[in-house]
């Protein structure tokens, strides 16, 4: 539709007709582009029906315009069928709940926008789940869970979605209410006789084996069979009629279960076996080969792995089971697990796969498009010894994992889609590989359907004249054509509408430096494959992301959702402003620049630093927003106040309503918020009218004297909040440090002035007399808000200031999680031309990293209290925790830390407009865990923005670790 008087006239339509929302905006339109393929499509609106009604109304007007319709849950479809050029339904804002569930009968009734896990969480306490657990479960819809007749790990023993389906609820895209079952109950008129006089192709034309997903499931249709319409349209990818509700059957669920992990030279071993063990009744057999593995995980040594499960009415019979199949198999080592929570742990290695297939161990890019072929178990070995012999014919690479006991692979390759002669490769070589996978016996499709990637070339595997009746059953179903056209019948060409074709062809000028990237934007807005891990409404563990989604449910504050702005943006054709883009700015403005998807997504993607990069552009020569210029530069603030010792006179002024509230508003900060006090001595200062200074070296790194010691030097940063607003922690930090037998020093606070002597590291005495003094800072606040020139100027001094400790091997202590971050990873990044930065990242150490390293023999007190509070979101997503744990342990505090994030997060909590946000990030995991805690519990918080939060919210005093572990030195614990 290119008219725009009869676009309004639709959009217009929709919003008299429906009573849901109807949105035919830039972001609403930007964020449904794409699923989790290879294509994008871009639709003219978005319409969020309310009920069956609503679905009803929007199909009778789309029917006017002769507009097409798409059906769209979770946007995590593989193929390309949760993208349209029409409208698009999104189920997922109203019709997402779970209707009713009946323990007796273990059923459920749902509605097509409700995610797996929700009904999980519902079944569980009955002793019930549904059956198909496809690794999306925690954001993939039931909606699109039957239009895919999705499977996932445990289809061995539950079959597909199309084994659990009871009973639909249809709507026609001629508007008929219909209600698909067994015995012909539901067929769309003509459906019936067009089946009985096809019953010889039906009983014929479909290849018996577990995981077929690809056409028409017909042969359901034959009375031996049931006649059961509603199996016949699970897996029909939004093309036959609007599913508004359905019926699906529950399984018992194992009391316990035990994971066996079977270990194997590589995956074809693995893959010949995994046929061999279905006869023992487990619940998995998955499989993996080294390549998607992360080297730190716990597996039994091999270069594959089978992951089986089984289960029992206890851990033991669970465990037996196990042990019994690992005798069965001949393996190269085995290991079985009954711990639940290592279990999982394990569990996720194998969930993460479809993301972390998408890079090669070398940084190549890799992509879906075969991505579920299912062959005969029996026959899966002799399969992948063709498919790797394919691969070598065309010189690509992949990684084979997935359902091994169902004969199904998944593998994400390193197509280029990028240039005219790999898109020629990537459409030759799925040619052959279709012919391959049918002469194994195989379909094309195992589990995501065929949707764009593969629909082209069904006739290889059906032949013309059944492919023929799929066109016939779709007129039945939908004589207009209105839904998903393209997708299964008459078929876009599978190398069209490619999502990468729209990106620039040369790199974007940027500021940061996207090492693993190469240096090209558009290649890091690339990694988000769609997944959308980042759209669950739950975290377990330390995991972080994504908050803002949970607060607020909007895909556009996902990091998924703003991945596509930009990816649109890049693109121009949708968001058509580039970096001066609203849209994207809107959606960027909630992102807490917590990290989290830096390690929680499966491909790293970093919209931390994206949404850096962007506010840098998008600012360029024009005036930012107020708190950028308050919070911003909260050091150059701060360093005023220090320097005039009017701290005491700020913290008066700010304890006055009426002048508190007109300098909130100047400032752009949120009128709930206080203001937090300026410490009255800083940390520096403190530090220098210790007893124990002694005058600095000239070399050695010392710039504000050292303190006593024997044992090794180690470089205490003084970051913003720890020298102005919480100088305790560094003074606490000291004397733990000092306990353990370590030198601390301060960094130099004298830069050489003039311009550098030869290669820049002679001095001059010129260069000495012109000295300048100046404090050492890592940019976080500039960095956080997008003044990356400023940031750059602030890191160059600092690393000017730290030649002298480069010149060492000293360690630099950092004890702001997010300040550690910053030095680790925005400065090398931000300043990828200057090997300093790099150097001086590479001497960041936590201050349990530095006890760990440099002083292994020194024993803490020992508290014996339990912990409560949240791991540093900063802290989990680059820095680790694992000497955290350490010390902790040998503290004697027990207990475990949440994830997620405070929600404060630095300038976030503060700015205007952030504030609910950030309160419901902290009531997603930081509050509750506190209020739960056990009495005496220490409440850890290491982050300035974690004490403030739990400071301001609840009325509790967080303490940094080094502070509990002085407090115990001195005996106050």
């Amino acid at each position: 539709m290119t008219d725009l008087r009869e676009l309004r006239e639709l959009r217009e339509g929709l919003r008299a007709a429906v009573r849901g929302e109807v949105d035919f905006g830039t972001t609403a339109r930007a964020l449904t582009t794409m699923d989790a393929s290879n294509y994008r499509r871009v639709p003219l609106g978005v319409v969020a029906p309310r009920d069956a009604d609503d679905v009803a109304a929007a199909l009778s007007v789309c029917r006017t315009y002769g507009v097409p319709v798409v059906p769209r849950g979770g946007g995590t479809s593989i193929a390309g069928q949760a993208t349209g050029t029409g409208v698009v339904l999104d189920f997922t804002r109203h019709m997402n709940r779970m209707l009713s569930l009946d323990p007796e009968a273990r059923t459920a009734v749902v509605q097509p926008g409700l995610v797996l896990d929700r009904l999980q969480e519902a079944a569980a306490p009955h002793g019930l789940r549904f059956g198909p657990d496809p690794s999306t479960h925690g954001r993939c819809t039931l909606g699109g869970m039957i239009g895919n007749n999705s499977c996932g790990s445990h289809s061995v023993a539950w079959g597909t979605t199309a084994d659990s389906v009871r009973r639909l609820s249809v709507v026609t895209p001629r508007g008929e209410r219909l209600r698909p079952g067994q015995a012909w109950a539901g067929a769309p008129a003509g459906l019936r006789e067009l089946a009985e006089g096809e019953l010889a192709r039906l009983r014929t034309g479909f290849p018996e084996l577990p995981r077929r997903i690809s056409g028409y499931a017909l042969d359901a249709l034959l009375p031996e069979k049931g006649a059961d319409v509603a199996r016949s349209f699970c897996g029909s990818e939004g093309t036959l009629g609007v599913l508004t509700e359905a019926v699906v059957d529950l399984v018992r669920a194992p009391r316990a279960r035990a994971l066996a992990v079977l270990a194997y030279a590589d995956e074809t071993g693995a893959a010949e076996a995994a046929a061999g063990l279905l006869e023992h009744g487990p619940l998995t057999v998955e499989g993996m080969a080294a390549d998607l593995v992360p080297a730190a995980a716990d597996l039994p040594r091999g270069g594959a792995w089978l992951f089986v499960e089984t289960g029992g009415d206890t851990e033991g019979e669970a465990r037996a089971r196990a042990e019994t199949i690992v005798r069965a198999a001949d393996v190269l080592d085995a290991l079985v697990v009954t711990d639940p929570a290592r279990q999982r742990t394990l569990w996720r290695i194998r969930e993460d796969a479809s993301g972390t297939a998408t890079r090669m161990p070398d940084g190549t890019e890799a992509w879906p498009g075969w991505e579920d072929c299912a062959v005969p178990p029996a026959r899966l070995g002799a399969y992948l010894r063709d498919f790797r012999g394919l691969l070598a014919d065309h010189g690509l690479r992949g990684s084979p994992y997935g359902h091994f006991g169902d004969g199904c692979i998944h593998v994400r390759i390193d197509f280029d889609l990028l240039t005219g002669p790999g898109i020629a490769r990537f459409r030759r070589f799925s040619e052959e590989l279709a012919d391959l996978v049918v002469a194994h016996g195989g379909s094309l499709s195992g589990e995501h359907g065929d949707g764009q990637a593969r629909a082209e070339l069904l006739p290889r595997m059906y032949g013309p004249d059944m492919v023929a009746l799929f066109e016939r059953v779709k007129g039945v179903w939908d004589p207009d054509d209105l839904l998903n056209p393209g997708m299964l019948v008459r078929p876009a060409p599978l190398d069209a509408n490619l999502r990468f074709s729209v990106l620039p062809s040369k790199p974007v000028d940027v500021a940061f430096g996207y090492p693993s990237d190469g240096g090209d934007f558009s290649a890091a807005v690339r990694r988000c494959v769609g997944v959308a891990k980042c759209r669950t409404t739950s975290v377990s563990g330390p995991a972080v992301m994504c908050p803002s989604f949970r607060a607020t449910g909007e895909e556009e504050h996902s990091t998924r959702g703003r991945a596509r702005l930009l990816h649109e943006m890049l693109a121009g054709e949708l968001v058509t402003d580039g970096w001066q883009s609203t849209e994207v700015r809107d959606a960027l403005d909630l992102c807490l620049s917590c990290k989290g998807c830096r390690s929680d997504c499966p491909v790293g993607v970093d919209m931390a630093t994206y949404k850096a990069e962007f506010l840098h552009h998008h600012y360029a020569g024009r005036r930012r927003p107020a708190a950028h210029y308050a919070m911003g530069r909260l050091p150059v603030w701060l360093g005023w106040v220090a320097r005039t010792r009017s701290a005491g006179v700020v913290n008066g002024l700010a304890s006055v309503g009426p002048l508190a509230r007109v300098a909130k508003r100047l400032g752009g900060i949120a009128e709930e918020r206080e203001i937090p006090r300026v410490a009255g001595e800083t940390f520096t200062r403190w530090w220098r009218g210790r007893k124990a200074v002694v005058p600095s070296g000239a070399g050695a790194g010392a710039g504000a004297g050292e303190g006593d010691g024997t044992g090794d030097l180690v470089v205490l940063w003084p970051d913003t909040f720890t020298e102005h607003l919480s100088p305790s922690v560094g003074q606490a930090a000291v004397r733990v440090l000092e306990a353990a037998g370590l030198r601390v020093a301060l960094p130099p606070t004298l830069r050489p002035g003039g311009r550098p002597v030869g290669d820049g590291r002679s001095r001059s005495a010129a260069r000495l007399l012109t000295a300048r003094r100046g404090r050492v800072c890592c940019g976080l606040t500039y960095l956080s808000t997008g003044q990356l020139d400023h940031a750059r100027t602030v890191l160059r001094r600092t690393l000017d200031l730290m030649e002298p400790v480069l010149a060492t091997d000293a360690p630099v202590v950092v004890l702001e999680p997010s300040c550690a971050a910053a030095l680790r990873t925005d400065a090398p990044e931000l300043l990828h031309d200057d090997p300093r930065a790099a150097q001086l990242a590479a001497r960041v150490r936590t201050f349990a990293e530095t006890l760990e390293q440099y002083a292994p023999h020194w024993a803490p007190p020992v508290l014996d209290r339990p912990v409560t509070g949240q791991t540093h979101c900063h802290q989990h997503a680059v820095l680790g925790d694992t000497a955290d744990r350490g010390l902790r342990a040998a503290a004697g505090l027990t207990g475990e830390l949440s994830g997620g994030c405070c929600g404060l997060a630095g300038n976030f909590g503060f700015e205007e407009g952030h504030y609910e946000v950030s309160v419901a990030c902290a009531e997603d995991q930081l509050l509750p865990a506190v209020r739960q805690a056990p009495d005496g519990a220490v409440v850890l918080a290491d982050g300035f923005s974690c004490r403030t939060q739990l400071e301001q919210l609840a009325g509790v005093r967080g303490r940094h670790l080094a502070e509990v572990l002085a407090e115990a030195l001195d005996g106050k614990a």
